[in-house]
């Protein structure tokens, strides 16, 4: 395994929509191997396959909160087909680091997904799980949390936004 640089905001991969996983192999038993690594090492509650330049619909999410990967679930082509309640929450993004925001979403999500077996079921998250699901799907669409607050807020976060899309390099 190893840990894989994850991608900043100013990156365009994280504004990009991934594609369908069509076939599960031994390369994307890697990768998610590599990003459940990586979202434990950066102390993560869920990864994104775009998050480390990856354009595959994958995500990966520590459903324990916990820092093993037997927590560890890996949703392949998720999708949610449940939205229910609503709550507001405070949320980070391991692309924007010291960002932090209140961001309202559903208070729980029914996902369908493909398991790395190739079986297709369903999971039901609440709460702190189910915005993590909501938010690492996002990203799969090209959307970040940032997107999802208020544009006064936007704006107040701009030069700190400025200052991390500075740091990325683009790529030659």
């Amino acid at each position: 395994m190893a840990r894989l640089p994850i991608r900043l905001y100013g990156d365009p991969v994280l504004r990009a929509k991934a594609r369908q996983v069509e076939e599960i192999d031994e390369k994307l038993h890697r990768l998610v191997e590599d990003m459940v690594e990586t979202m434990l090492e950066a102390d993560g509650a869920g990864l994104a396959a775009n998050q480390v330049g990856e354009m595959h619909r994958v995500i990966v999410v520590n459903f324990a909160a916990g820092d093993g990967a037997e927590d560890v679930k890996v949703l392949i082509n998720p999708e949610i087909t449940r939205r229910e309640g609503s709550m507001c929450m405070e949320e980070g993004c391991l692309s924007l680091p010291d960002v932090n925001e209140e961001v309202k979403r559903a208070a729980s999500a029914t996902v369908e997904y493909t398991t790395l077996e190739g079986n297709r079921t369903e999971i039901e998250a609440a709460e702190i799980l189910s915005a993590v699901v909501q938010h690492e799907t996002d990203h799969l669409d090209g959307i970040l949390f940032i997107d999802r607050i208020s544009p006064v807020r936007r704006r107040l976060l701009k030069g700190v936004l400025k200052q991390i899309a500075r740091s990325v390099k683009q790529p030659v």
